[in-house]
């Protein structure tokens, strides 16, 4: 549940969602969001007849929740590793299931730059891969290419680098 709520701060999630993301029981979830919300780790409000979550990003913790659950998904090494000698990158991307904030053995990272090397770029992901241990799939897209993509798939994208365009 903290990959699912301090990755993406932009998640939430309502029980029933969690339980079927989870595959577990609504009890279980049902206490650790409880414990969770008594820590004042997430925020909860009433929808209708639903109780929706969010991270508490004003939580003195929250930083550092967040960057340690950046350091276990391996992103803070991936950057080091990949984007940072990239050069002309823009901005990176998390998509796919870590971006909703479940584990996953598969980085999909979207990064865009100017002229990105992307021979460079295979081979700093190769020598990256079994560092963090988990497989990197990534798309490139110059910045003109990239505002349609973004803007259709902006709810599921986490930014990683850069600022939003």
């Amino acid at each position: 549940m903290l990959l699912k709520f301090f990755l993406n701060i932009n998640n939430q999630s309502y029980l029933r969602s969690l339980e079927t993301e989870f595959n577990e029981s609504t009890n279980g979830i049902r206490q650790e969001l409880n414990r969770f919300e008594q820590a004042g780790l997430l925020l909860a409000e009433s929808e209708g007849n639903k109780k929706l979550y969010r991270a508490n990003t004003l939580h003195p913790l929250f930083k550092d929740i967040h960057s340690i659950i950046r350091k276990f998904v391996g992103v803070e090494e991936l950057l080091e590793k990949v984007i940072d000698r990239l050069g002309n990158v823009q901005r990176v991307y998390l998509e796919g299931r870590i971006a909703q904030g479940l584990d996953s053995d598969i980085i999909d990272l979207m990064i865009i730059g100017k002229g990105i090397d992307r021979n460079y770029l295979s081979s700093l992901v190769e020598k990256a891969e079994p560092l963090i241990g988990r497989k990197i799939r990534y798309l490139v897209f110059e910045e003109s290419e990239a505002k349609v993509y973004v803007a259709k798939h902006s709810k599921e994208l986490v930014l990683i680098y850069g600022q939003s365009a």
